[in-house]
């Protein structure tokens, strides 16, 4: 089956020292585009991360200090990746919650501009797991019938996603699914801002997780002792939440969101402020009328006569 597009599609897949977003760099990032005519282009590069790659990681993808020594940095090819992608939108296994906001935090440190509004984002993970809950592995043999020999290697990876996504669309085309409200719906479709809407079901905020979306779409906390919280209700609370958060060791990506809605936070505050002040400026300014003078009565003259006349 081919995919529907009204614009490129871009899956990628990333191969890193560790896990850790914040700290951790690619070593390898390779992409597959998906034309709207479904004609494909493919781009991988090995990335030297400029930090030595823990032992653990380069026996999981097989990767070694060794190998990406004379490979460009990240910074070197951001420009480069960024043209590439151009106006797609973004596709992976597990990118919502690794791949997106990893390759962001590297934008982020290569001071290259890379803006993620306005395009769709679909994690086949995310299908995978809530019709079947399995492997890529697993998912390959499953939907594709065939072996996938090269694991965890980025260009095999990236292109049996895409090959998974193509099998879905084909097997849940009139499947139904049940969400935890009990609302029946037919999610997998041939249409990316559909696959969109049901690959991100927990309406992340910064990808990273840390940020989410509640049902009145208000930003909440999805951690620590506010999780649960809407972000403008800790800022009300606890002011120096802000601070703690950009002075920690937290994604740039989820640092800039925050920053955001700090700003917007502090904008309508500002305004809700700013006619209390004028209310309260005009009543100082306004001159005070004195009081007509009474006329002076009898009664008057002998109260006056009495607390101050001669005995």
């Amino acid at each position: 089956m081919e995919l529907k597009l009204k614009r490129p599609l871009a899956f990628f897949d990333l191969e890193t020292t560790g896990v850790n977003i914040a700290s951790d760099r690619i070593v390898e990032i390779s992409i597959l585009k998906v034309n709207v005519d479904n004609s494909e282009e493919v781009y991988t590069r090995r990335v030297n991360p400029l930090m030595p790659i823990p032992v653990e990681s380069s026996m999981f993808h097989g990767i070694y200090d060794e190998d990406i020594k004379d490979a460009p940095t990240f910074k070197d090819l951001a420009q480069e990746i960024v043209d590439f992608i151009g106006n797609s939108d973004l596709a992976g296994y597990n990118s919502n919650k690794f791949d997106v906001p990893m390759l962001m935090e590297e934008f982020l440190k290569a001071g290259v501009d890379f803006s993620l509004d306005g395009r769709s984002f679909v994690d086949v993970q995310n299908i995978f797991h809530q019709m079947e809950q399995r492997t890529l592995k697993a998912a390959y043999k499953f939907y594709c019938g065939k072996s996938l020999e090269n694991a965890h290697q980025a260009e095999d990876d990236v292109r049996a996603t895409y090959e998974v996504l193509k099998a879905q669309l084909t097997k849940y085309e009139n499947e139904s699914f049940t969400d935890k409200h009990g609302a029946v719906s037919y999610p997998v479709v041939n249409d990316v801002e559909a696959l969109h809407k049901f690959t991100n079901l927990t309406k992340p905020v910064d990808f990273a997780g840390r940020f989410v979306y509640d049902e009145q779409d208000e930003v909440c906390i999805n951690f620590g002792k506010h999780k649960g919280r809407r972000l403008t209700d800790v800022f009300d609370a606890e002011p120096s939440y802000y601070a703690w958060m950009q002075n920690g060791d937290f994604p740039l990506y989820t640092k800039r969101i925050l920053e955001k809605h700090w700003n917007a936070y502090k904008n309508e505050k500002n305004a809700q402020k700013q006619p209390a002040d004028k209310a309260a400026k005009a009543d100082v300014q306004k001159p005070k009328v004195a009081e007509p003078a009474k006329p002076i009565t009898n009664d008057m003259l002998a109260s006056l006569q009495s607390k101050f006349g001669k005995k």
